[in-house]
């Protein structure tokens, strides 16, 4: 009797072996996708990083829920520290590629970095999407094909919208302008001198400062001396907050207008009071009445980082911009039918409409244009008791 269950007791035992063996293979055969962060996570830019973490991490997971990308396959976060040393950046975009696999890499806030990335991802045929970085160099650069995009803020459109504030909402004609001394700083010099002067008005002087300088006194007096009757700055949160605590240094009272560099640091808590009296960009604010994707993404920042509500939601920019960035490539990715770098980027070009959180992407990128956003995109804002909120609600 129990010689002739034996047989069966193998078949079953065949069966579950070849069940499991069958069951590993599959699953085995879905690895993630495989997605890269290379931004600032630390030092005094860390802010941005860690907002623009979780705008990728609030789509990655509404992608993972609905079964991920290609027929299962989850999205995987890989994160990298460049501490806004564009050396660094080059040594990280090469590490997520070519050790980790990752199909698309999002950019942070430095335009610097981006720029010296650049080179590695057309070697590496990856695409890079861009989510703060705003130099007009880094999607404008002559490649053919050209794997650098952007959901975020060119500095030539930029230039044109803060001239347009200086010139036809202050009603000022001798704007000084206050920049850093980098490749982003000669991006926005070179914007600014054209568009005040398609404006009609003439800067009194360009004045550079260098990463860290202690002091800006010499310069902001240059500019008043001038006859500087406003103030436009292109700075990161350490030295713009410098610049407006050199300001009230030498009592220059003064309208002061600036780039969104101010937004992904500690500014407000290292200029106080003193920070409400700067204007600047962002291209989303999540204050007021929220779309469908704006009230999901509030209450994901909820359940996910314990935010109270939108006056809690760090650097406001770098969540929009990278939740954005993220459904788009995801998009493409299902596009291009494959986890492949450049036929990712093909289909970047050519993705259709998408209901995102800033707007309806019509058309996002062409292969002529590689910015999705533009000047209809931005909004201006400032702080309040150390949140920023729009200039409207004054």
């Amino acid at each position: 009797m129990r010689r002739a269950r034996f047989p069966g007791v193998v078949v079953l035992l065949l069966a579950v072996v070849l069940l499991l063996t069958a069951t590993r293979g599959w699953t085995q055969a879905k690895p993630p996708v495989s997605v890269a962060l290379v931004a600032a996570m630390s030092g005094g830019s860390a802010l941005s990083g860690e907002a623009i973490k979780r705008g990728l991490t609030v789509a990655i997971d509404e992608i993972n829920a609905r079964g991920g990308l290609l027929g299962g396959r989850k999205v995987e976060l890989v994160i990298r520290d460049e501490e806004g040393n564009p050396s660094k950046g080059v040594t990280a975009a090469r590490d997520v590629i070519e050790r980790e696999g990752a199909v698309a890499v999002f950019g942070g806030l430095h335009s610097p970095v981006g720029l010296a990335m650049l080179p590695v991802f057309h070697e590496l045929k990856v695409p890079y999407v861009g989510t703060w970085a705003a130099a007009t160099g880094i999607t404008r650069n002559g490649r053919n094909p050209n794997f650098m995009f952007r959901v975020s803020a060119n500095d030539d459109v930029v230039d044109h919208f803060l001239a347009k504030h200086v010139i036809e909402k202050l009603g000022r004609q001798k704007p000084g302008v206050i920049l850093e001394n980098t490749p982003w700083g000669a991006s926005n010099q070179e914007g600014l001198t054209k568009w005040f002067g398609k404006l009609g008005a003439q800067p009194v002087g360009f004045e550079k400062f260098n990463w860290n300088d202690p002091d800006m006194s010499a310069q902001l007096l240059r500019l008043r001396n001038g006859g500087a009757d406003a103030l436009v700055m292109v700075a990161n949160a350490p030295e713009g907050a410098q610049v407006v605590r050199s300001r009230a240094k030498i009592g220059w009272s003064v309208p002061t207008v600036s780039h969104w560099g101010i937004s992904g640091g500690r500014f407000a808590e290292l200029t106080g009071d003193l920070s409400e009296s700067v204007v600047f960009v962002q291209t989303y604010s999540f204050f007021g009445k929220q779309s469908e994707a704006g009230a999901r993404v509030i209450a994901a920042l909820k359940t996910k980082y314990g935010i109270k509500g939108p006056e809690d939601i760090l650097a406001p920019v770098g969540t929009a911009n990278a939740y954005d960035a993220m459904h788009l490539v995801a998009l493409a990715v299902e596009r291009a039918g494959a986890a492949d770098g450049a036929r990712i980027r093909d289909a970047l070009e050519t993705l259709g409409e998408y209901r995102g959180l800033i707007k309806t992407y019509r058309r996002p990128f062409t292969p002529e244009e590689h910015d999705a956003l533009n000047e209809d995109d931005y909004i201006l804002v400032t702080w309040r008791q150390g949140k920023i909120v729009p200039v409207s609600t004054k």
